[in-house]
C-alpha cells in the first residue's frame, strides 16, 4: 500500500520532468528562428543564451525561495512559468517575442531544476536515489526528442512549426494543476532553515561542489551546444535543408533518451564512476568524429553516441554532490543548477569560433574542452 503510495505521488513528480525537458526546445527552435529572421550564427547562439542566463541569476535565489515555501511549491510555480513562456510567442511572432519566450522559459526551468531533484529525494531512498534520478533525465529526455519531431511535423504538414506551442503549453498546465493537488510529506526545509546567500555561495568553497558545479556546466554546454549545432554541421557538409537537418537533433536526443534508459538500470547496479568515466568516453570519440569525418552515416553516428554519452552525466554529478552535503541539499542543488549557466557559454563561445573559422569544427573544438574537463571530473568521484 505503501508503494503504491508513493507511485502515486511520483507520476505527477515525472510528469514535471517531462515539463523540464522544454527547456531543450531551444535547440530546434534556434534554427527555425534563424532562418525566420536570417540571423547570424552568432546573434542566434543569443536565444540559447537568454535561457540558461537565469540559471546563473537565479539558482542560488530559487535555492532559498525552496526554504520559504517548499519544494513542491516551487516546481509548480515553475511549471506556470513555463506556460507564461510557451504563451508569450502566440501573441505575435517576432524576434523580441522570442527572446522573452526563451527568458521566461530559463526563469521557469531555474525554478523546476533547482526544486524537484531535492522533491525527489523526499520520496526516494538515498540508495536509489542516482537511478530514479537518472530516470526522470530519461522521462525529461523523451519531451526533449519530442521537441524537434513536433516542430518539424508541424512545419511540413501545416506550414506552422510554432504549433508545438500550444501542445507543449497544454501539457505545463496539467502538470501544474495535478503536482498542486499532490501532498508529498518531507518537501520542506529542514529544522534551523537554510543559509543565507553569501553563506550558500561560499559552499563552493567545498572542493567536490566547486567541481562538480564546473562539471555541470560542461555537461550542459555540451547538452546545448550539440543540440543546436547538430542540425549546422549536417546543413554545412551535407547540404541539407533545415527541416532535413533538424533530424540531426532528433537523433542526438533519441539516443540521450536510451542512455538514460539504460542508466536508470545501471546505476542501481554498478559504480557511478566506473559509468561516467565510460559515458564521457563515448563522448570524446563522438566529439573527434565530428571534426573529422565527412560520412553522413559517421557523422549521425557520432551524434548518437553524443547523445548516450551525456545522458547519465548530471544524475551522477548531482547526485554525489547531494549526498556530500546531505543537511543542505536544496542549497546544493541550487549551486548545481547554476551551473547550467554552460548553456549560455558554451553556445556563445561555440558560435564565436565558428564565425571566426567560417565552419562548425570551431565550435566543436570549445566542446572537446569541456570533454576533457569531464575526464578528469572522473577521477575526483567517489566509487
Amino acid at each position: 500500500m505503501a508503494q503504491k503510495n508513493i507511485l502515486l505521488k511520483l507520476l505527477p513528480v515525472m510528469l514535471a520532468f517531462f515539463v523540464m525537458g522544454f527547456v531543450d526546445l531551444v535547440g530546434a527552435i534556434t534554427n527555425f528562428v534563424k532562418e525566420d529572421f536570417h540571423l547570424s550564427d552568432s546573434v542566434a547562439k543569443m536565444l540559447p543564451a537568454m535561457t540558461f542566463f537565469w540559471f546563473f541569476i537565479l539558482s542560488v535565489p530559487t535555492g532559498l525561495l525552496v526554504n520559504r515555501i517548499g519544494r513542491r511549491r516551487t516546481v509548480v510555480l515553475s511549471l506556470v512559468v513555463t506556460s507564461l513562456a510557451l504563451l508569450a510567442p502566440m501573441f505575435g511572432y517576432s524576434f523580441p517575442a522570442m527572446m522573452i519566450s526563451f527568458a521566461l522559459l530559463g526563469i521557469g526551468n531555474t525554478l523546476i531544476q533547482v526544486s524537484i531533484n531535492p522533491l525527489l529525494s523526499s520520496l526516494i531512498n538515498e540508495d536509489r536515489l542516482a537511478s530514479t534520478m537518472t530516470f526522470g533525465q530519461f522521462v525529461k529526455a523523451v519531451a526533449s526528442f519530442l521537441g524537434p519531431v513536433v516542430a518539424t511535423w508541424a512545419s511540413v504538414t501545416f506550414g506552422n512549426w510554432k504549433l508545438l506551442f500550444p501542445v507543449f503549453m497544454a501539457v505545463s498546465i496539467l502538470a501544474a494543476l495535478w503536482l498542486g493537488m499532490t501532498k508529498i510529506d518531507g518537501e520542506k526545509a529542514p529544522e534551523g532553515g537554510g543559509l543565507g546567500f553569501l553563506n550558500c555561495i561560499r559552499l563552493l568553497g567545498n572542493s567536490i561542489i566547486l567541481l562538480s558545479f564546473i562539471g555541470i556546466a560542461c555537461h550542459v554546454g555540451i547538452d546545448v551546444g550539440i543540440n543546436t549545432t547538430a542540425p549546422e554541421i549536417m546543413k554545412e557538409y551535407f547540404g541539407m535543408s533545415r527541416e532535413e537537418a533538424g533530424f540531426a537533433s532528433s537523433v542526438y536526443f533519441l539516443f540521450r533518451l536510451a542512455g538514460c534508459l539504460v542508466g536508470a538500470f545501471a546505476l542501481a547496479r554498478w559504480s557511478g564512476r566506473k559509468f561516467f568515466i565510460a559515458s564521457v568516453l563515448l563522448m570524446a570519440v563522438a566529439t573527434a568524429g565530428l571534426i573529422f569525418f565527412r560520412s553522413r552515416e559517421l557523422v549521425y553516428a557520432c551524434i548518437a553516441l553524443a547523445g548516450l554519452g551525456n545522458a547519465n552525466i548530471f544524475p551522477v554529478i548531482v547526485s554525489q554532490a547531494l549526498l556530500r552535503l546531505p543537511g543542505r541539499r536544496n542549497e546544493v542543488s541550487g549551486l548545481m543548477i547554476m551551473g547550467l549557466v554552460g548553456g549560455t557559454v558554451f553556445p556563445l563561445l561555440m558560435g564565436r569560433a565558428a564565425d571566426m573559422t567560417g565552419t562548425q569544427t570551431g565550435g566543436l573544438a570549445i566542446l572537446g574542452v569541456a570533454v576533457l574537463y569531464l575526464l578528469f571530473l572522473s577521477s575526483k568521484l567517489k566509487k
